[in-house]
């Protein structure tokens, strides 16, 4: 029997998210500094009432609501899925306001491809937007890549034994410290190291490559926020096509490569530990990734003389090859060439990377390459199995911070994602191909929203039908929490419809 929810099960959702939305409303103070700074009025205006409808919402829900109840389980887990939707749609304020969106469905596109660090984007004219505007874009991302959640707990939430709960629903399921309120901290603590260190590297190569001082900080903060957080969105509508600067690439490379990494791992190295780096399973299984789907892209070029030369292919080819695996979206080629200059084979590998991405507890989406080491693990342990005599213990075991011994539920778990994903991938492309588009560019596109990478074929601007935008922003939803939650919130609402008392 199916038990319907309490008004205390509610009032414990609305309570933490009244708070989420307090917290998205303080956060959208930065870019309205910013608009000051920069003497940007009608942007001072955006976020001024921006801020005004959160604090108000976020006021009356915790008022609403109040509880001093622990979060269960169930609870959490659509505390999660629906904060990613009420951000969605705070955040979608002042950007609608700014007048570069056709329609609030389109902003609402933009912020939830922002939240969930994907990067395709909507926005007419981004090259005349407001510096708040783009700032606030590029700050959902950096949101986004450590967690809704994972700010609440930073910030709003005291100790509560739920905080696991939560930080679990919003598909991070790693302590790297023994409380999660400090393994939230600790994410932060990288992050801000890592934007400091990348910001100067960045700001350094764009002013020896020609720009000013400052539009090459401006630009580079905004850079670094969404390479490091795996997403997509660029100042610029050319991506990083714009700057034309090898260095620039180069040092984006790398910083896409640490946001694919699991936090633990560098929690790990950060205390000394580096000779992790030889031996977990998820950065082997990376490296051999990269070099699986980089071998399949390149066969796709064999014989087309299109980008002559290591570092034409270093530029044109690989670099679209790490932003799709890493599930950044960055990119040194117009949308248009992918189906004009690649051809299906090299889409494919570049695609077959999307759908894989980086690795767990990272900012990166996709169905992530612990899993594929650990179904790897399995395999293998099976055929053992049927290779030695029947009285054998066969024990697999794989490196992972430290040695594990497989078990049944890393198998079951991992294929159950898995599959999901797939599903996912296959939904995407379906009514992508009902709406005209071949195959090959249903996929690309569908991979890269339900991956969370950002990159694009063409298929996704202002002018593509409804069916697609929605479809698209469910799978980047669905895709960067990892379903369980999502799973969780429709099993509440089919209890709260049909359950008994």
């Amino acid at each position: 029997m199916i038990l319907k929810p309490t008004s205390e099960d509610y009032k414990v959702i609305g309570y933490y998210l009244g708070k989420i939305i307090i917290g998205l409303g303080l956060l959208m103070m930065i870019p309205l500094v910013i608009a000051a700074a920069y003497s940007e009025l009608e942007p001072v205006v955006d976020y001024l009432l921006s801020i005004s409808v959160a604090l108000f919402l976020g006021v009356l829900l915790t008022g609403a609501c109040h509880t001093n109840k622990d979060i269960a389980a169930g609870n959490a887990m659509c505390i999660a899925a629906l904060s990613w939707l009420v951000a969605m749609v705070i955040s979608a304020i002042p950007l609608y306001l700014s007048g570069h969106y056709a329609s609030y469905l389109d902003a609402c596109f933009e912020t939830m491809s922002g939240f969930a660090t994907t990067g395709l984007s909507l926005t007419n004219d981004m090259d005349s937007m407001a510096h708040a505007h783009i700032f606030w874009r590029h700050f959902t991302m950096f949101i986004g890549g450590q967690g809704i959640v994972v700010i609440a707990l930073t910030f709003l939430f005291r100790g509560t034994a739920g905080a696991f709960r939560i930080y679990i629903g919003e598909a991070r399921d790693e302590k790297i410290l023994p409380n999660v309120i400090h393994t939230a901290r600790f994410i932060w603590l990288v992050s801000i190291v890592y934007m400091v260190l990348g910001t100067i590297a960045l700001s350094a190569s764009a002013i020896i490559g020609g720009l000013s001082p400052g539009k090459a900080i401006f630009d580079s903060v905004c850079i670094f926020m969404a390479a490091w957080d795996t997403g997509g969105f660029t100042p610029q509508s050319q991506s990083i096509l714009f700057y034309h600067n090898l260095s620039f690439e180069i040092i984006t490379v790398v910083i896409m490569l640490l946001g694919s990494m699991n936090f633990a791992l560098h929690y790990v190295v950060w205390t000394g530990n580096r000779r992790e780096l030889y031996k977990n399973i998820e950065v082997i299984t990376l490296f051999i990734s990269v070099v699986v789907t980089l071998s399949i892209t390149a066969v796709g070029f064999f014989g087309h003389d299109i980008y002559g030369g290591a570092a034409a292919f270093f530029r044109k080819v690989f670099y679209q090859l790490i932003s799709g695996h890493t599930g950044t979206g960055y990119s040194t080629i117009y949308p248009g060439q992918f189906v004009n200059e690649w051809g299906p084979l090299a889409m494919l590998g570049v695609t077959i990377a999307m759908a894989i991405g980086g690795c767990m507890c990272s900012t990166t989406g996709a169905i992530k390459v612990l899993r594929l080491g650990i179904l790897y693990k399995a395999l293998r342990q099976d055929i053992k199995k049927v290779l030695l005599p029947e009285s054998a213990v066969v024990v697999q075991k794989f490196h992972h911070i430290k040695d594990v011994i497989l078990e049944n539920k890393h198998v079951r778990m991992s294929a159950i994602i898995l599959l999901s994903y797939l599903g996912l991938y296959m939904l995407g492309t379906v009514v992508a191909m009902l709406c005209g588009y071949s195959l090959s560019e249903a996929a690309f596109e569908s991979v890269s929203a339900a991956a969370n990478v950002g990159l694009s074929c063409g298929i996704t601007k202002p002018s593509m039908p409804l069916v697609l935008k929605i479809t698209y922003m469910f799978q980047m939803w669905a895709g960067r929490l990892e379903f369980i939650a999502i799973f969780a919130l429709g099993g509440m609402i089919v209890a709260a419809l049909k359950g008994k008392r």
